[in-house]
């Protein structure tokens, strides 16, 4: 996972998103800017290549940011760091809804495709069909910029978690398998994604060493994520087997509570069902005017649970345990 905003610059708000930069960036972009140096007469060139592949991961991260809002979910920060970028969304734990959050980044390098390849992509196809073409730094870096979004779009397409492609392939799977199960396939494949990087990265260790150290990285990213899903995933497994309590469901979701003591009261810490006790701790006598929901995280009055449960006849599998407003262990 990126580091944290205590290690970050903020460079802008825009939309009501946050964009911070971490950084480590500018040390590897001084370390590119400087091995791009022997592709063009001037340094200034480099610079702009390297700025044009912050740009083009910097508005894929919008595209899935401006995607999860348009569902009715949160994205409120960006963060930009040397191995790409992360936007933090939080779409409703909708299999359609999460689909269209995480396809919107790697269909903004498809419409980019269009003006590159015009710009840049017809010189490519000269030097394929063995035709002359005129040799200068502007030429250079049209071809560059090109292949960043055309190599940045296989790379995040590809179905391995936690890349968009396999993310994109969890959602296709929830659709059959269900949210726990879906997310465990996923960081099954996952897995082995990040153990083939792995392996490329040893074969290619002695032919080009640059290339497997940031392969070794971006695995090392992979199996972080892919074991924090495995252990959420085998949560949600166990949450879905628990019995649902009839009669409310989650006004945002539609998602049912689990029977039984799920709740801590935040005061004295002892358990109970905050549905049975009309929201308020039977220990201690502490309040809660609202209980939130385990799948969308949020927090609406337990009448209007009541009142959503009388309408809506849809089961959902609900989230994690709650202490007050928070998630046990949280």
């Amino acid at each position: 996972m990126p580091a944290n905003r205590t290690s970050s610059i903020h460079l802008f708000q825009i939309a009501g998103i946050d964009v911070y930069l971490n950084w480590s960036w500018f040390i590897i972009a001084i370390i590119e800017i400087g091995y791009l140096r022997n592709r063009y007469t001037s340094l200034v060139w480099s610079a702009l290549e390297y700025l044009a592949l912050f740009l083009i991961v910097l508005m894929h991260e919008f595209g899935h940011a401006l995607a999860c809002r348009q569902v009715g979910g949160t994205a409120n920060r960006i963060m930009l760091w040397p191995l790409g970028g992360v936007a933090y969304v939080d779409p409703p734990p909708r299999p359609g809804a999460m689909l269209w959050s995480l396809a919107a980044g790697p269909l903004v390098n498809v419409a980019l495709l269009v003006p590159l390849g015009a710009l840049g992509g017809r010189y490519l196809l000269t030097d394929f069909l063995g035709e002359p073409r005129p040799h200068s730094d502007a030429v250079t870096w049209l071809i560059a910029v090109f292949s960043i979004d055309l190599g940045l779009l296989i790379f995040n397409t590809l179905p391995i978690y936690p890349l968009d492609g396999g993310q994109i392939l969890r959602s296709l799977l929830w659709f059959v398998l269900g949210r726990g199960r879906s997310l465990m396939a996923a960081t099954v494949i996952g897995f082995i994604g990040a153990g083939a990087f792995v392996l490329f990265a040893l074969l290619g260790m002695f032919a080009a060493p640059g290339a497997s150290v940031w392969l070794l990285a971006i695995a090392a990213y992979m199996l972080m994520n892919c074991w924090n899903g495995w252990k959420v995933a085998r949560a949600l497994i166990r949450m879905e087997k628990l019995p649902r309590r009839e009669g409310y469901a989650c006004p945002s979701c539609g998602a049912k509570p689990p029977l039984g003591a799920r709740w801590k009261c935040a005061q004295c810490q002892k358990a109970f069902d905050t549905f049975e006790s009309g929201g308020a701790c039977p220990w201690c006598g502490a309040q809660f005017p609202t209980t939130m929901c385990g799948d969308c995280r949020k927090s609406s009055p337990i009448r209007d649970w009541m009142a959503a449960g009388a309408y809506q006849g849809v089961a959902v599998a609900s989230g994690a345990p709650m202490i007050g407003q928070r998630p046990v262990g949280s």
